[in-house]
C-alpha cells in the first residue's frame, strides 16, 4: 500500500511524497532536473562542478558547519551530477526532517562559493578526473558516450575536461545556477515517515520565495554512432557495444529494460551462460538500457583478455543475431521477475523511494504508482521484445574500446557482421 501525494507551489516548485508510517526515518532532497546535457561545452563539467560547490559554504553556514549540523544528529547527506539529473539528499531520523530542509534550502539558495574554497574543490575534481582515467572500465564508458554523441553535451564526460576545469570560473557556476536551479527545473521529494500536508508547508516557507519561471529544454540528443578505441598497455581488454535504445517515454522502454536482462542482466543470461560459463572468454560480461528524456543507448560490456577477443566478438554477435528472432517463454518470465523483484525491494530503502519518485515526476511529468509500473513489466510479451530487439539492432553501432586492442577487427567490420 502507497500513499503518495503530490502539490504544486504557486511558483512551480513541485513537492512530492511518500509516507510510509512503519519506519522511523525520512529521505529527502531536491531534484533538478538539469545535468551534464544542459551545459554549454565550453564549460563541460560546470554541473559537476557546481554540486560539489553547493556543500561549500552558505551565507550562514561554513562548509564544514553544513556536514556537521546533520552528522550530529546521526543523519547522513550526498549529492549526485548524471546527464539529466543533479540531486541533492539527506536521509535522517524523522524528528530531524526540519533541520534537514533548513539545511537544504540554506544550500539550494545561499550558496556563496568562495574563492578559496573553489581553488580547492577544482584540485579535488581533477584528482577525481585522474582517478577515472586510472579506471579502464569507467573511462571506457567515457568513450563510448562521446562516440555515440560527438559535438554535442550529452556524450561529454559528467565530470568535465581536466583542461576547462583548471580554468572554470566562479561567474560561470553561478550563472549555471541561477539558469537551471529554478522550480519549473525542480522537485522536492521525501519518503518515509512525513507528514504531506506539513512538509508542504515547511517547504513553501523555506522555498517560497524563489522566482517563478519556464523550463529550458536542453538541446535534443542527436545519436550517430561510431568508434573511440585506445591501444593502451593493460592486462584486459575493455569493449562496450552499444546501440541506439528507446527513450524514457516510449512504449518500448520496458521491453527494452526486459530485453537487457534477458540477454545479459545476470549470471542466468544468455550472454553470461554462453560467453562466460561455456567459453570462460571473459570474467565480466553484462548488457544495460540507460533511457533518458529523448533518447536511449542499449548495450553490452565485456572485459576480456586480448588473445580471446577474437572468438568473443562473433560469439557476442551471434547472440544479438539470437535473439532478434526468439526468445523463449521461462527467460521471458526470469527477466520479467528479476525486474519485478528489483522494483519491488528497491522500494524498502526510503532514498530509493524518494530518488525513484522524484526522478519519474521529472521525466513523465506525473506520480509514480508503483503498480503501474510492475504492470508494465508484466505486460511485455514475446513480441514486444522481438521488435524492439529488432529495432534496437538494426540502428548504428557504437564501439568504445581500451588496452591491448591489435586483436580486435575493424568497425566497419563488426558493423557489417551485426547488419548480417
Amino acid at each position: 500500500m502507497t500513499d503518495i501525494k503530490m502539490t504544486t507551489l504557486p511558483n512551480g516548485l513541485r513537492v512530492i511524497t511518500d509516507t510510509v508510517p512503519s519506519v522511523g526515518s525520512v529521505a529527502l532532497g531536491i531534484w533538478a532536473h538539469v545535468g551534464t546535457r544542459n551545459e554549454d561545452m565550453q564549460y563541460n563539467g560546470v554541473a559537476h562542478m557546481v554540486e560539489h560547490m553547493m556543500f561549500k559554504g552558505t551565507s550562514k553556514r561554513s562548509a564544514q558547519e553544513i556536514v556537521e549540523v546533520i552528522e550530529n544528529v546521526g543523519g547522513n547527506m550526498n549529492a549526485y551530477t548524471s546527464r539529466e539529473i543533479t540531486s541533492y539528499h539527506m536521509h535522517l531520523l524523522k524528528e530531524d526532517m526540519p533541520l534537514a530542509l533548513d539545511v537544504l534550502a540554506d544550500m539550494f539558495l545561499n550558496s556563496t562559493m568562495p574563492d578559496d574554497e573553489i581553488e580547492r574543490e577544482r584540485h579535488v575534481i581533477l584528482q577525481e578526473i585522474g582517478m577515472v582515467h586510472d579506471t579502464p572500465d569507467d573511462l571506457v564508458f567515457d568513450n563510448y558516450y562521446e562516440a555515440a554523441y560527438p559535438a554535442q553535451a550529452m556524450g561529454a564526460p559528467i565530470l568535465g575536461r581536466a583542461d576547462i576545469i583548471q580554468s572554470m570560473r566562479r561567474d560561470v557556476m553561478m550563472d549555471y545556477v541561477q539558469t537551471h536551479y529554478t522550480p519549473a527545473h525542480c522537485v522536492i521529494s521525501a519518503a518515509g515517515a512525513i507528514n504531506h500536508e506539513d512538509f508542504v508547508s515547511r517547504v513553501a516557507q523555506a522555498f517560497g520565495a524563489m522566482p517563478s519561471d519556464k523550463p529550458r529544454q536542453a538541446k535534443p540528443a542527436d545519436y550517430k554512432g561510431g568508434e573511440f578505441r585506445t591501444d593502451k598497455d593493460l592486462e584486459q581488454s575493455h569493449i562496450v557495444l552499444g546501440f541506439q535504445g528507446p527513450s524514457r517515454l516510449e512504449n518500448d522502454y520496458y521491453a527494452a529494460q526486459v530485453l537487457a536482462t534477458l540477454l545479459g542482466g545476470g549470471m542466468s543470461s544468455r550472454l553470461f551462460q554462453e560467453v562466460r560459463e561455456k567459453r570462460g572468454l571473459v570474467y565480466s560480461i553484462f548488457s544495460y538500457n540507460s533511457s533518458y528524456l529523448d533518447d536511449g543507448q542499449f548495450g553490452i560490456y565485456a572485459g576480456t583478455g586480448p588473445k580471446d577477443i577474437p572468438e568473443l566478438i562473433p560469439v557476442v554477435a551471434q547472440e544479438i543475431a539470437k535473439v532478434q528472432q526468439s526468445v523463449t517463454a521461462p527467460e521471458i518470465e526470469r527477466a520479467k521477475a528479476q525486474l519485478r523483484a528489483g522494483a519491488l525491494m528497491g522500494r524498502e530503502s526510503m532514498m530509493t523511494r524518494a530518488d525513484q519518485q522524484a526522478k519519474f515526476l521529472l521525466f513523465r511529468n506525473k506520480v509514480l504508482c508503483p503498480d503501474q509500473m510492475i504492470a508494465n513489466i508484466n505486460a511485455v510479451d514475446e513480441g514486444a521484445i522481438l521488435s524492439t530487439a529488432k529495432r534496437i539492432f538494426s540502428s548504428r553501432p557504437t564501439l568504445s574500446a581500451l588496452g591491448p586492442l591489435k586483436t580486435l577487427e575493424s568497425f566497419d567490420t563488426l558493423a557489417a557482421r551485426l547488419a548480417a
